[in-house]
């Protein structure tokens, strides 16, 4: 039996025509013709099950033959902050990976001790729809562009506010006491996490964060790069829920 492939259709319903870059994949990689089955994802949870009707060189049209409302895999809306590292392989990595366990939006910081000031989002969000398809996730994450953490810290946010950092209570008396995420994340509950840069959030921005109602929290007795811990944050976000 030959496999679906799914393609990324954010107007599917209206539009009947592959985006371009998706028809050139489907067209020219896979070889697809008129008469073949593929699935369509909105990144806004319906999959559409269509059979293609042409396809030239440039463009792909299809017919719907079917809607598939997809159940939502997990509760609450799941928000990942973090400060983009110098190396930019590795936020890529983070963005594929979180794709594939399930989140819900994604936030860049540019914090006091960030290495990277400019991030262009345009590679990023192509990453995010590559991994919605490979793993089959009905909801594209949110992407945002580059956000001051002091602009970042005005904005309202619903349930569970936290912030991973590495400051000891032993040094830092004036700190809120730390406790790990996964004994304070609530299943359910829509939760924001804010991970800080390779050299850590500054004291003065730990301080705004929980003057703001964000907790001081900790990922483990392991010090972990920036990408890991955002990852680790994402997955025990996506446990709970």
């Amino acid at each position: 039996m030959k496999e679906v492939r799914f393609f990324y259709a954010p107007y599917a319903a209206i539009t009947h025509e592959l985006p371009e870059e998706e028809a050139q994949h489907a067209v020219r990689v896979l070889r697809l013709d008129a008469g073949d089955e593929i699935m369509l994802m909105d990144g806004n949870g319906s999959f559409y099950l269509a059979e293609i009707t042409e396809a030239t060189k440039k463009r792909c049209f299809y017919q719907l033959k079917e809607t598939l409302p997809q159940p939502r895999q997990w509760q609450g809306h799941l928000h990942l902050a973090m400060a983009p590292t110098k190396n930019l392989d590795r936020v890529e990595w983070l963005a594929e990976k979180a794709t594939e366990i399930g989140f819900d939006e994604l936030t860049f910081l540019n914090c006091k001790f960030s290495e990277r000031k400019v991030l262009k989002t345009e590679r990023i969000d192509k990453i995010l729809i590559s991994a919605m398809k490979q793993s089959h996730k009905a909801w594209k994450p949110i992407l945002n562009e580059m956000t001051d953490f002091k602009d970042f810290m005005k904005r309202d946010f619903k349930g569970g506010k936290y912030i991973c950092h590495c400051y000891g209570e032993e040094n830092d008396v004036e700190l809120g006491k730390k406790v790990l995420l996964k004994d304070v994340l609530k299943a359910g509950e829509d939760a924001l996490v804010m991970v800080g840069p390779e050299g850590d959030f500054s004291v003065d921005e730990v301080l705004e964060a929980e003057r703001n109602g964000f907790q001081s929290v900790s990922l483990g007795e392991s010090r972990l790069r920036t990408e890991t811990a955002a990852l680790v944050a994402v997955h025990l976000m996506n446990l709970f829920n």
